[in-house]
């Protein structure tokens, strides 16, 4: 069997792209893959390889966002345990210039700050002082550090066309007595520019041209649109719905509102990390609507490019999700329907032969397939979970409810589903082994395996 397979992918190798790919240029121009470094990140050799994969697929930009995966001169403590180091980051920004691959770096300057914040000395530059996820504008040093983050990373990749700022979801924005003063007095908008504005600057007359992420900007006054119209570009995402069928914060009358202040503008969709947080999978179908929206959004707007984000961690202090390795066909396809302007017909088989071109379809598999054993059996063992701790509560008010049968049945229902949780892990490491650190394998697998035992324990322990 593993012979006839071998056969099937050299075969596979031999198909002229145009078999593939059938458009005679891409709809979209600029079409875009997100690294989010912050969860489940590549080893070295994966951060090389998966530059093929992506020409493979006809991306032509990977926008990355480092975290804590850069090797961070401005602070070293910023650097996770496996950061790369900086000949790792020149070898990966060389083959992708060999590739005709545009690198877009990202750093946060607004939200999302916990790889920065969290330590004693930047307490002082937190909005509000017991959350770590959002700077305050206004304070001291807040936007200089930000540049140094900036400059960091350019030393290692100073020919970016452009440069992502993050800016999104910060969640406490304004709620500092300083910075709610300032927003009642100037606008949401005001402060927002107050602070990035000089960042923006300092890469234009790099001929750098900014991006930044477009919720904090829906409700901002008119002066403020028009202030950042010649700054920077806004990237307008949302991974569930239309932006034509939805009222959320990507809904197309935000689009046409950019628009009309001549904004220009990027569409966001994702391939993986937008369906929950803590799933192993994308939801390929809501994916795969998603996509397809976005791509007619992003023709219609005239929008500069679409980025596929595929998010690790839904912020920086939450658990892993969704490896990249096992999101594979989602990948192709956020690729391919930019490129095509539509949905493949038969979208299995389209994903399945660019992956079986690029090699990759076998470790696809294998790397999907334990990922839907993992998520079946949690599934399972939470069922239970929850049947038992409605039985503790039920025999709790009425005793005469108690020393169930079904409780029991239950209970070892949940302890099989550990055990073959725990039994994957092998396999599991097996199909990602030289893709991901084991650092980060063994903590996805204890997120995901860990709770489940500490609910057996303590169950067990009410139950005796």
């Amino acid at each position: 069997m593993k012979k006839s397979s071998k056969r099937t992918v050299k075969k596979a190798a031999r198909t002229p792209a145009g078999k593939i790919f059938q458009a005679a240029k891409p709809v979209i121009g600029i079409r875009a893959v997100h690294l989010d470094l912050k969860g489940v990140p590549p080893t070295p050799e994966r951060l090389l390889s998966f530059l093929d994969l992506c020409a493979a697929a006809k991306y032509n930009a990977i926008l990355v966002e480092w975290e804590d995966m850069f090797p961070w001169m401005v602070d070293e403590r910023f650097r996770c345990e496996t950061a790369y180091t900086p000949a790792e980051v020149k070898a990966f920004i060389s083959k992708a210039k060999e590739l005709s691959i545009e690198i877009i770096p990202l750093v946060q300057c607004l939200g999302h700050m916990e790889t920065v914040l969290r330590w004693p000395e930047y307490v002082h530059l937190r909005e509000v002082p017991a959350y770590n996820d959002v700077i305050n504008p206004l304070a001291k040093g807040a936007r200089e550090l930000i540049e140094r983050m900036v400059n960091d990373v350019l030393t290692l990749m100073p020919d970016v066309k452009y440069f992502h700022l993050g800016g999104e979801e910060a969640w406490t924005f304004g709620t500092h007595p300083d910075t709610k003063a300032y927003i009642e007095k100037h606008g949401k908008g005001a402060l927002y520019m107050h602070h990035v504005e000089p960042i923006l600057d300092m890469l234009s007359a790099k001929n750098i041209r900014p991006i930044l992420w477009h919720d904090m900007m829906t409700h901002w006054e008119d002066s403020a649109l028009d202030a950042i119209r010649n700054k920077a570009d806004l990237c307008v995402w949302g991974y569930g719905e239309d932006p034509r069928k939805t009222k959320h914060h990507f809904a197309v009358e935000h689009i046409k509102r950019f628009k009309k202040h001549g904004v220009a503008m990027w569409a966001g969709s994702a391939y993986k990390g937008g369906d929950g947080l803590d799933k192993d999978l994308p939801d390929i179908e809501r994916r795969v609507s998603n996509m397809q929206a976005w791509t007619e959004v992003a023709r219609e707007y005239n929008m500069k490019g679409i980025i596929m984000t595929a998010w690790s961690r839904y912020s920086t202090n939450q658990m892993q999700v969704s490896p990249i390795d096992g999101a594979l066909d989602a990948f192709v396809l956020g690729a391919m329907i930019p490129y095509e302007g539509h949905t493949p017909k038969d979208r299995d088989t389209a994903a399945a032969a660019v992956l079986k071109k690029a090699g990759e379809f076998e470790r696809f598999t294998a790397c999907r397939d334990i990922l839907s054993r993992l998520a079946s059996q949690r599934m399972a063992g939470w069922e239970n979970v929850r049947i038992l701790r409605g039985y503790i509560v039920c025999a709790k008010d009425d005793v005469r409810r108690a020393d169930s049968y079904h409780a029991g049945m239950h209970l070892t229902h949940l302890a099989n589903h550990v055990k073959h949780l725990e039994s994957i892990v092998p396999e599991f490491k097996e199909a990602f082994i030289g893709l991901i650190p084991d650092l980060w394998l063994d903590r996805y697998l204890n997120e995901r395996i860990e709770p489940l035992r500490d609910e057996r324990a303590a169950i067990s322990a009410v139950m005796k």
